[in-house]
């Protein structure tokens, strides 16, 4: 049994992270099938593509929102590269796998395998990849797992809250956003990652602003 392991929303500084696995019985499961890396595809193929994995294949999904981030990072001073490998194995126990693609989060592809392997609960060869996403196909289909799930988490907050972009700091709506609800509430947003430095910046110049005001 084969898996393949990707996150979506890493770097956001809005929502959550979603990390997801696939599992097949032979790499050659997933040939043909048009997975590719899920940033490249078109929502509307990801979401077709995604009826089609969940279908046809078991998957785990794991959801962490931005308080839990906020919570690992500040209170336990875990780094980003260790929470998200710490879902990945998390996903690879719950599917079973004796076998799982990786895509690698450390810039030391063998050592962030290492890493997962040390979290795991029973045990399973990890291969760890530099954008395994766009290697093996099964990689792929987490990818797409990974970002149609966490699309529509920022789609239901987009109902909830108004225009939020896509939640990346490079994204200007996404920011404007930001400085919107801080300007009006004093306080980053719920779904905002305090601990990321885009929204401390943006929290110090407002607050800079309205002492100047006086």
């Amino acid at each position: 049994m084969i898996c393949g392991v990707d996150e979506a929303g890493k770097g956001a500084v809005l929502g959550p992270m979603v990390i997801a696995g696939v599992l097949v019985h032979g790499i050659e499961e997933c040939e043909g099938l048009g997975f590719m890396d899920s940033k490249t595809l078109s929502k509307q193929r990801r979401e077709e593509l995604y009826d089609l994995i969940t279908a046809y294949f078991m998957t785990a999904v794991r959801v962490i929102d931005a308080q839990y981030i906020d919570q690992l990072r500040i209170e336990l001073k875990t780094g980003m590269n260790t929470i998200v490998a710490t879902a990945h194995a998390a996903v690879i126990d719950e599917l079973d796998a004796q076998t799982a693609f990786v895509d690698a989060c450390d810039v030391n592809a063998r050592r962030y395998g290492e890493t997962i392997t040390a979290l795991l609960r029973t045990p399973c060869t990890i291969i760890s990849e530099h954008k395994a996403d766009r290697q093996f196909p099964v990689v792929s289909a987490a990818s797409i797992v990974a970002k149609v799930t966490r699309d529509r988490i920022i789609d239901t907050l987009s109902e909830e809250y108004g225009a939020i972009g896509s939640g990346y700091p490079s994204d200007r709506v996404t920011i404007d956003f930001i400085e919107a609800w801080i300007s009006d509430n004093g306080s980053p947003p719920p779904f905002a990652r305090r601990s990321w430095r885009t929204v401390s910046d943006i929290t110090a110049r407002l607050s800079q602003s309205t002492l100047f005001d006086f």
